[in-house]
C-alpha cells in the first residue's frame, strides 16, 4: 500500500520515537515514588517550580549590589525555607535547584514516614484520608497538605485515632482514664 503524498508529508513531521508528553517516566516515577494520587498535583507543583526558577533568572538579570535585587531574593530564598524546599537561605542557586520531587518531600503522607509515624507511604495516605492525622489543631484528610518546617513539629496522631491507643499500650502507658477519653 502506497501512502498519498499529504500522507507522506504529514509522516516526515512525526516523529513516533520521541512525543511531547514522552517525558512522563520522570512524571510516572514522581507519583508512584511518593504516591501522588492526582496528576493535578504534579501539575501544579511543575508550574510552581517554572514560576520559581524564571523568578531566579530574573533575579540573576539585575546587578549583584542592587537593592532590590537583594530584597526580593532574600524574601524568596527565606519563602523557600520556611517551606522547607532548600536547606539553608543561603543563595539563589539553591532555589533555581527547586524540583517537583522538593514539594512532594513536604507533603503530609512522606513527612509522616520521615517522622516514624507510618512504615509506607501508601499507608500513611490512608491513614490521611480517614482522617487519624492532625497538623495544629487542625485534622487534615488531604494528603496533598505541604507541611512546613513551623507546622513540622505539630504533626500528631488525631484524639481518636486507633494508632493512639496501640503505641500507648506499646508502651505499657495505657490508662483506664485513657481508655475514656481515647
Amino acid at each position: 500500500m502506497k501512502l498519498k503524498h499529504h500522507e507522506r508529508k504529514l509522516l516526515k513531521k512525526t516523529d513516533f520515537l520521541q512525543w511531547k508528553s514522552d517525558n512522563t517516566l520522570r512524571e510516572a516515577a514522581v507519583l508512584r515514588r511518593y504516591h501522588v494520587t492526582g496528576r493535578e498535583d504534579y501539575v501544579k507543583y511543575s508550574k510552581l517550580v517554572g514560576q520559581i526558577t524564571s523568578m531566579v533568572a530574573k533575579l540573576k538579570t539585575k546587578r549583584p549590589d542592587d537593592a532590590q535585587r537583594a530584597e526580593l531574593s532574600g524574601q524568596l530564598l527565606r519563602k523557600l525555607h520556611a517551606m522547607g524546599l532548600i536547606d539553608s537561605d543561603s543563595s539563589l542557586a539553591k532555589a533555581e535547584k527547586v524540583t517537583v520531587s522538593a514539594f512532594c518531600r513536604r507533603r503530609l503522607p512522606v513527612v509522616l514516614v520521615r517522622l516514624k509515624m507510618a512504615p509506607t507511604v501508601k499507608e500513611a495516605v490512608r491513614f490521611v484520608e480517614a482522617g487519624d492525622v492532625r497538623v495544629g489543631p487542625n485534622v487534615v484528610a488531604d494528603p496533598a497538605y505541604l507541611v512546613t518546617r513551623a507546622l513540622e513539629d505539630f504533626v500528631t496522631w488525631a484524639g481518636d485515632a486507633a494508632q493512639r491507643r496501640q503505641i500507648a499500650k506499646y508502651n505499657d502507658k495505657l490508662d483506664d482514664f485513657d481508655l475514656l477519653q481515647l
